[in-house]
């Protein structure tokens, strides 16, 4: 999601969701489970304002922790890498954006992210390596 209020709507929304059909865990992965319906869920409401476009904002200040304080200069080049990188990612298909989130942000196993997804592992990896190849073409271009 491109906003904060639209991702929080997505979650709100997919609440709602693994609440009412609640019937259908099988009690596993719960967190697979209910990222899978939060994926589905966002992808719905991308389809619905952006029919010719699908994009997942990458965030990494959302996903990252604390960092001690440095000074300016060194803050300003973290945070233009930051946007390079931002800006790297977005560019990817969504299926390699949404597994290179998932592994290097979200610290997702292989599984998890198979069973988000909703594909096999080996699909997985070869998301995974397809991402790093494109980011790695990407990122070298823009130097």
């Amino acid at each position: 999601m491109r906003n904060e209020q639209d991702a929080e709507d997505v979650v709100q929304e997919a609440s709602l969701r693994a609440f009412r059909f609640f019937d259908n865990f099988r009690g596993e992965n719960s967190r697979a489970w209910f990222l899978r319906i939060v994926r589905n869920t966002s992808f719905t409401v991308l389809k619905k304002n952006r029919p010719d476009e699908m994009n997942i904002a990458f965030d990494e200040e959302l996903h990252g922790g604390q960092t001690p304080p440095m000074d300016a200069g060194v803050a300003l080049d973290r945070a233009q890498d930051r946007q390079t990188v931002r800006a790297a990612i977005e560019q990817l298909p969504p299926e390699f954006r949404e597994a290179i989130t998932l592994r290097e942000l979200e610290g997702a196993s292989y599984k998890e992210i198979a069973d988000i997804a909703g594909v096999p592992i080996g699909t997985v990896m070869s998301r995974l390596a397809r991402a790093r190849r494109q980011l790695q073409l990407i990122l070298s271009q823009t130097k």
